[in-house]
């Protein structure tokens, strides 16, 4: 089947995939021409997007595309293959791109940053990492591009070169790689060494091959060994990484790494080990306790930052574990409701990262303390942060109202009403970290004896924040076919 290009499926994944390593080559030549370079980049996002889509109507016909691009030994490839899962994280890394590359334009030539070139290659690699992870047919292909994202943004989170940067980058590489390498690359080699195969399979591939003690063992490695899902205590990476531009802290958080990490928890509780198998191993229950945990934890350290992105940070650590304890409820409802906040979240924390960078880009502030009476000088940006909010807190008419309906529904279902509940007060406590800079922004007079009119930032940055907002309400009414599409990792 052929998507509204008359391009088939399987040309379409490696084009997608083609598309911006392309792009990354053209960026770094083009340096010299900023228009040019910025214009080269923003039609890439825009191109990889549309290749992305060209996969989603045999997705949506029941159909899973694939190619295999090399295999190294029988059972061992470099492989892509798309189930309604990886097309859902797919088209949010590609498409949200899009908005990315636009705004990323506005805030670094507006904020004066330095190094824009290597900026936008770095920014490309990572998007052909994300595709990478999103189509890949199995484990070993899912861990090499998974890496490759992690190197790929190194470089943006030390962008600015100053010792905050430098020690920012050096906590987010040694914890990303030191998870990865000394727990993940140890489950999957245990994996094939037991089950004689790392491909992402209908059920699952461990009953039958692994017992359910080495079972339990691998799960902890491969929850904490997906270090970008920030599970406590190895999170402490995505708050150092606010040190980055603003457009880095949007991809971190929204749209591809942390994505990533959430992404492949799914995919390994639903097609390495199969909820079958996991809802029979002792530390399943472990793993939701700590998600838990974090999620409430977060939240609360959320609350005590000033700071508006650290804010932001440790609300992102907190959404991550909605998801992961999602998964670990073993229930399909669960499951399809993690993939769906997947979604709901990018959306809205995008917005909120967006207007953070907007804020600072037109009024130099960070802090949450001085945005009173902000909204008066930016009611388009500060709107767009109220709708934003109310995606990531689960409040109609916004997105985030489904996906958190279905996680609490499957904690519900499979009888995990202590879940239920911690659901419910971390909804409580979004409402607290996240309304307060708008309350403060609408309600209270502005504290630096501002009196002049509007002072938005640049039109490249109001534009996207506007549509990612506008976006996540639409979601709220486009909830029912994206529950369509991801049913299908059950039907498929």
């Amino acid at each position: 089947m052929t998507g509204l290009l008359g391009i088939e499926a399987a040309l379409a994944i490696q084009l997608a995939l083609l598309v911006p390593a392309i792009g990354t080559v053209l960026i770094a030549l083009t340096g010299r021409w900023p228009n040019l370079r910025d214009t080269i980049m923003v039609a890439t996002a825009a191109t990889m997007f549309l290749m992305v889509l060209e996969v989603l109507p045999e997705v949506l016909a029941g159909g899973r595309p694939g190619v295999v691009l090399f295999e190294f030994f029988p059972g061992l490839t470099i492989a892509f293959e798309v189930e309604p899962l990886g097309m859902v994280f797919g088209m949010i890394a590609s498409g949200l791109w899009v908005l990315t590359a636009l705004y990323s334009i506005g805030y670094m030539r507006g904020a004066g940053e330095q190094n824009q070139t290597r900026f936008n290659a770095c920014f490309a690699i990572a998007l052909f990492s994300a595709c990478g992870i999103a189509f890949a047919q199995n484990m070993f292909t899912l861990f090499i591009f998974y890496e490759l994202l992690t190197l790929s943004t190194y470089p943006l989170v030390a962008h600015k070169g100053n010792d905050a940067a430098k020690k920012g980058g050096r906590t987010y590489l040694a914890l990303l790689l030191g998870t990865s390498i000394g727990f993940q690359l140890i489950a999957i080699i245990a994996t094939w060494w037991m089950t004689g195969t790392l491909d992402f399979t209908d059920g699952g591939i461990m009953e039958g091959h692994v017992g359910h003690g080495v079972g339990a063992v691998l799960l902890v490695l491969y929850m904490y060994g997906i270090g970008k899902a920030a599970l406590m205590p190895f999170h402490r990476w995505l708050p150092a990484a606010m040190v980055a531009p603003t457009p880095v802290s949007a991809l971190l958080h929204a749209v591809a790494v942390v994505k990533a990490g959430v992404f492949t928890v799914l995919k390994v509780a639903t097609y390495i080990f199969g909820l079958d198998y996991l809802s029979e191993l002792s530390t399943t229950d472990l793993i939701m306790y700590v998600a838990a945990f974090t999620l409430v934890a977060a939240s609360i350290v959320a609350i005590q930052q000033d700071n508006l992105k650290a804010r932001l940070a440790y609300s992102t650590v907190s959404q991550l574990s909605y998801i992961v304890l999602g998964a670990m409820l073993v229930s399909q409802f669960a499951t399809i409701g993690g993939g769906m906040h997947i979604v709901m979240h990018a959306f809205g924390k995008i917005t909120l990262f967006f207007c953070a960078g907007a804020i600072y880009v037109a009024s130099k502030k960070t802090n949450i303390s001085q945005m009173d009476g902000l909204g008066r000088r930016m009611p388009f940006t500060m709107g767009a942060f109220l709708l934003g909010a109310l995606c990531v807190i689960g409040a109609p008419p916004m997105g985030g109202l489904w996906s958190k309906w279905h996680l609490i529904m499957g904690a519900a279902d499979t009888g995990q009403v202590l879940m239920v509940l911690v659901f419910m007060l971390s909804t409580l406590l979004n409402i607290v970290y996240l309304l307060t800079p708008v309350v403060r922004a609408f309600l209270l007079p502005p504290n630096d004896g501002y009196r002049g009119g509007l002072k938005e930032a640049p039109f490249l940055c109001v534009l996207p924040l506007s549509i990612t907002a506008l976006g996540s309400l639409v979601l709220f009414f486009a909830a029912g076919a994206l529950y369509d599409l991801l049913a299908g990792i059950f039907t498929g």
